[in-house]
């Protein structure tokens, strides 16, 4: 069972673009207003994706009785503002990720979403995606045996602009953030949080982390080798390995992607799986069904394990 949504979006950028383009494939859901801090950003976006209601101020948006919940779409530093204001005007809300810049502010949205028994979830979108839940089902069912080590890189070359996003402190430019919350995320959905973290993180040319490596130990013994980049485009690939199978991510394993089952007698199966648009929209199926039926959080997606994987952030950008 799932509902039609009203979808209010925060946000006119590209990532707010490539959620409400993608909502266009799914009966679950509609956008039927944009809120900006600009009369005009809202107008063309409105035009762009034929949305009727168009505001030119956050509150003005959350407060939109046409809206049944909140998408926002902003930059790191607004999303706790943008999610708290959602959340005090009664409405459910989609925060991108990362989910805010600091883990205190992260405790304190759920903290207040519990308080006021509405559904919240972080935008990690990659979790909902057709391969993503076929892996979890096959580790689930034990094809890999004990989960040992898990590899996955992501990296995209920016040009060095001071006002691109990924490199202004105040736009909350952050390579960890922004592109390392992909394969930490990932790491966590395996294998939860880890016990132990050893870091090689290096500025970009604005001061702001740029790069990325990252060792993960767990209290079973598995680790994880994670890295990420503004600076260069990396393979975007993922291996997980278990004691009888591994599992290999085609690139880019955080978006729509196809995968190889390799047992440890070498004989291999492939999967791969039909897509259409970025991929964007099955986390909007997600949070249909879990309002539709009385959930305040969904289970693929819980708040608590967004909080750790912040605080898990937190302690790898402390070795910068």
């Amino acid at each position: 069972m799932s509902l039609s949504l009203r979808w209010g979006i925060i946000g006119t950028g590209r990532i707010a673009h490539t959620f409400a383009s993608d909502l266009r494939l799914i009966d679950e859901g509609v956008v039927t207003a944009v809120g900006s801090r600009t009369r005009g950003s809202a107008e063309a976006f409105g035009d762009e994706f034929d949305v009727a209601n168009r505001h030119d101020s956050y509150e003005s948006l959350v407060s939109d009785p046409e809206v049944d919940v909140v998408y926002v779409g902003t930059p790191h530093p607004m999303h706790f503002d943008n999610a708290m204001l959602a959340l005090e005007h009664g409405k459910p809300v989609l925060v991108e990720k990362a989910f805010t810049m600091k883990a205190s502010e992260a405790r304190e949205l759920v903290q207040a979403a519990r308080a006021k028994n509405l559904f919240m979830m972080e935008a990690m979108w990659t979790r909902f995606l057709p391969h993503v839940a076929a892996i979890r089902d096959l580790v689930a069912q034990g094809a890999l045996g004990r989960i040992v080590a898990f590899e996955a890189d992501h990296g995209k070359w920016f040009e060095e602009d001071p006002s691109t996003r990924l490199f202004a402190p105040e736009l909350g430019g952050s390579a960890v953030l922004d592109l390392g919350v992909y394969p930490i995320s990932f790491a966590s959905m395996l294998l939860g949080t880890p016990s132990r973290i050893t870091a090689l993180v290096d500025p970009a040319f604005t001061g702001v982390d740029g790069q990325a490596s990252m060792l993960f130990g767990y209290e079973d013994g598995a680790q994880a080798m994670l890295t990420c980049t503004s600076m260069a485009r990396t393979a975007t690939r993922a291996c997980i390995a278990g004691t009888e199978a591994r599992i290999e991510v085609d690139a880019d394993f955080y978006a729509p992607s196809s995968f190889t089952l390799i047992k440890r007698s070498g004989e291999s199966k492939r999967f791969g799986f039909a897509h259409q648009g970025r991929g964007l929209h099955y986390q909007a199926v997600e949070v249909a069904r879990c309002i539709a039926q009385g959930h305040t959080e969904s289970a693929v997606m819980p708040l608590d394990e967004t909080v750790a994987i912040m605080e898990t952030m937190e302690r790898v950008m402390a070795y910068l």
